[in-house]
C-alpha cells in the first residue's frame, strides 16, 4: 500500500491550565488518502484547530508520530517542518487572513515565490487558480474590494497554489451567509478532487459535513467515525 498523503498515529498534545493538565488529544490515530475529503465535526473547545495545527506541523505533539507521505516529520527540525508545510500542505481558515495590501492575483502568488517558484509562473498559476473561482475579472482587486465569498475563493486559491498534498481546513466557510457557503463549499470540494488532494476539513455543519467521504467527530481527545458519506456525484469532478 502506497504511503497516505497524512497519517497521524497515538498522538497525544496536551496543555497545562489552572488546574493541571488539560489533554485535548488522546492517542488520536488518522489517515487520510488521496483525493479523500475528510470532515471533523466537534464542539467548540474540543480540539479541532489543535489536531489541524499538529497535522499541518505548527505544533508538535507531545506523543505520537505524524507522517506526511510517509515521512516521519516528527523526526526532523524545525527547518525541514516547515519545508514540507511550504510545499506538501494548505491551510484555509474560517477568516480568509489576506495580505490587505496586495491584490487577490499578488496574494496567491506570494506562497509560490517563497516556495522558489519562478515570477512569471507563479503569476499564470495563480491566474488560473483564481479564474477556476470565477475571479477572472477580479484578479488586480485588493481584498477590501471583494465580497466575504471572494475572500474566501482567494484564500483557498492561495491554498492550492504550491500543489500541495494535504489540504487542511478550519471552518472554511463560517463567516459566510447560507447561500455563500454552499457556493464557496462546492468549489472547495471540486477543486480538491480534481487535483487528487487529501482534505481534513473542520466544521459546525452537519449538512456540509454529509457531502465528504467521511464523518469523524473528536469528543474526550478521541477520534471516532460517525458514517461514510458520499458527495455528490455533481460535485465529483474527474
Amino acid at each position: 500500500m502506497a504511503d497516505a498523503p497524512l497519517a497521524l498515529r497515538a498522538v497525544r498534545r496536551s496543555y497545562r491550565s489552572g488546574e493541571g493538565e488539560l489533554h485535548v488529544l488522546r492517542e488520536v490515530d488518522l489517515r487520510l488518502e488521496a483525493g479523500e475529503i475528510v470532515a471533523l465535526v466537534a464542539p467548540s473547545g474540543a480540539g479541532k484547530s489543535t489536531l489541524l495545527h499538529v497535522a499541518g506541523l505548527l505544533e508538535k505533539p507531545q506523543g505520537g508520530q505524524v507522517f506526511v507521505a510517509g515521512r516521519d516529520a516528527g523526526a526532523l527540525s524545525d527547518a525541514k517542518r516547515s519545508a514540507i508545510r511550504r510545499e506538501s500542505i494548505g491551510f484555509v481558515y474560517q477568516f480568509h487572513h489576506l495580505m490587505a495590501e496586495f491584490s487577490a492575483l499578488e496574494n496567491v502568488v506570494l506562497p509560490q515565490l517563497i516556495a522558489g517558484v519562478a515570477r512569471q509562473q507563479a503569476r499564470t498559476r495563480a491566474a488560473e487558480l483564481l479564474s477556476s473561482f470565477g475571479l477572472a475579472r477580479r484578479l488586480s482587486h485588493l481584498p477590501g474590494k471583494l465580497s466575504g465569498g471572494e475572500q474566501q475563493r482567494v484564500a483557498i486559491a492561495r491554498a492550492l497554489a504550491n500543489a500541495p498534498m494535504v489540504l487542511l481546513a478550519d471552518e472554511p466557510t463560517g463567516n459566510l451567509d447560507a447561500a455563500t457557503a454552499d457556493a464557496v463549499f462546492a468549489q472547495l470540494l471540486a477543486s480538491v478532487r480534481k487535483r487528487n488532494v487529501a482534505a481534513l476539513i473542520a466544521t459546525h455543519n452537519a449538512e456540509l459535513a454529509a457531502r465528504m467521504d467521511r464523518v469523524l467527530t473528536l469528543r474526550d481527545g478521541r477520534i471516532n467515525a460517525v458514517q461514510n458519506a458520499a458527495a455528490p456525484q455533481s460535485e465529483r469532478v474527474a
